[in-house]
C-alpha cells in the first residue's frame, strides 16, 4: 500500500494547540515506569489539551450526534442496587460466574486482570483489585468507511455498547450483594483499558495502537468492570500480533499524519508500539474521530484472522525448528 497524501492540519485548530506537547504528556522517551497523566477524553478544563477538545466537540454531525445521545442514555441507566447478603464462592467459581455475566449482557470477550498502579491516571484511584475487560467488536462494513462520520458513529455506538455490557456484569454481580463499578469508553479515566486488556491476555498491541484480538483483530472497543471479587485472574498471551505488526506496513502507509511509526518507542518505561499523539490528533478533531488504521488492519477483514492465526503458527513452528539443532548443539558444548 502506498503512504496516504501528507495532510497538514486547519489554522483554526493549530491555533487551540498548547505550548506542550502530548507526547512529553505520554511519557515518549521516559525510562522510568510512572502512572500515566490525564491528556484527552478527561475533564476539559483539567488538561492541556482541552480547548481542543470543546472544539471537537463543537463539530460534531447530526448522525454522530444521535449516537452520542444513544450513548447517554447507557450512561443515564442506574446499577442494580446491592443485595442484602453477599454470596460466598470460590475464586474459580466467581470467575466463571462474571464471564458468563458478560457475554450474557453482551461482550465478544472477557478476560481478568489484577490491576497494577501504573494504569490508574495520575489524580484518580483504583481501589479494587480486579479488572474484568469486555471487548465488544464494531460493525465491519460501517467501520471500514473511516474516517467518514459513520465509523465515527459506529465508534460511539460501540463506547455505548460496551458500557452496557459492563454496567449489566456490574449490576449481575451487585445482586450477588458484591460492589462493582463499570468503566467504559471514550471518557478515559480512571485507569487505562488497554494495558488491562493485555494483561487479561484478551490480546497484544498492534502498532496502530489498539488492541489485536486473535478472533475479533482490532475491530472492536473495550470496557471493564472494576471488583474486589476473589477472582482468577487470565494470563497475557502471544500469538504473533506483534512480530506480525513488525513485518506489516497497512496503517502507516495509510494514515494521512503519517501518526503511526514503524519502530516501537520508549513510552513511560517501557518499549512498545506508539502512536503520535501531535499528529493523530489534530486529524481526528477535524473527521470526527478516524479508524483509518483499523480500516486496512489486515486481522479486520472478514474471515482473515483465522487463516492469520494459522500462518503465524507454522511460522513459529518453523522458527522453533530452524533453533532446536542450534540449542541442542551449544548444550553439547
Amino acid at each position: 500500500m502506498k503512504r496516504a497524501t501528507p495532510w497538514t492540519p486547519s489554522a483554526e485548530q493549530q491555533a487551540l494547540w498548547p505550548s506542550i506537547s502530548g507526547n512529553t504528556i505520554n511519557g515518549v522517551g521516559e525510562g522510568a515506569v510512572r502512572r500515566p497523566s490525564p491528556i484527552y477524553w478527561h475533564a476539559p478544563d483539567a488538561t492541556p489539551h482541552g480547548r481542543l477538545q470543546l472544539w471537537f466537540y463543537g463539530r460534531m454531525t447530526p448522525r454522530v450526534m444521535a449516537a452520542r445521545q444513544e450513548r447517554q442514555a447507557i450512561i443515564d441507566e442506574p446499577l442494580a442496587p446491592l443485595g442484602d447478603a453477599p454470596v460466598e464462592r470460590s475464586p474459580a467459581e466467581w470467575s466463571r460466574f462474571v464471564k458468563a455475566a458478560a457475554l450474557a449482557a453482551g461482550a465478544d470477550a472477557v478476560g481478568i486482570a489484577e490491576v497494577q498502579p501504573e494504569w490508574v491516571y495520575e489524580g484518580h484511584e483504583v481501589t479494587q483489585r480486579y479488572a474484568i475487560v469486555l471487548c465488544v467488536a464494531h460493525d465491519w462494513e460501517a467501520l471500514r468507511t473511516a474516517p467518514e462520520d459513520t465509523a465515527a458513529a459506529e465508534v460511539i455506538r460501540q463506547y455505548g455498547r460496551g458500557l452496557k455490557a459492563a454496567k449489566g456484569l456490574a449490576s449481575a454481580i451487585r445482586r450477588e450483594g458484591h460492589d462493582a463499578v463499570p468503566q467504559g469508553g471514550p471518557m478515559a479515566y480512571p485507569m487505562l483499558m488497554l494495558p488491562a486488556a493485555i494483561a487479561a491476555g484478551l490480546g497484544e498491541l498492534g502498532k496502530h495502537g489498539s488492541l489485536i484480538n486473535p478472533s475479533l483483530g482490532s475491530n472492536l472497543r473495550l470496557a471493564c468492570v472494576l471488583t474486589d471479587l476473589p477472582l482468577v485472574p487470565d494470563a497475557p498471551i502471544a500469538f504473533g500480533a506483534d512480530d506480525f505488526c513488525a513485518r506489516c506496513q497497512a496503517c502507516t502507509n495509510a494514515c494521512p499524519p503519517a501518526a503511526i511509526t514503524p519502530e516501537k518507542q520508549l513510552v513511560r518505561g517501557v518499549r512498545r508500539w506508539y502512536v503520535d499523539f501531535d499528529r493523530c490528533l489534530p486529524f481526528f478533531n477535524e473527521h470526527q474521530g478516524c479508524g483509518i488504521c483499523l480500516s486496512v488492519c489486515p486481522w479486520n477483514h472478514p474471515g482473515v484472522a483465522p487463516n492469520l492465526l494459522q500462518k503465524l503458527a507454522r511460522r513459529r513452528e518453523r522458527e522453533y525448528a530452524a533453533a532446536a539443532p542450534i540449542a541442542d548443539a551449544t548444550a553439547a558444548d
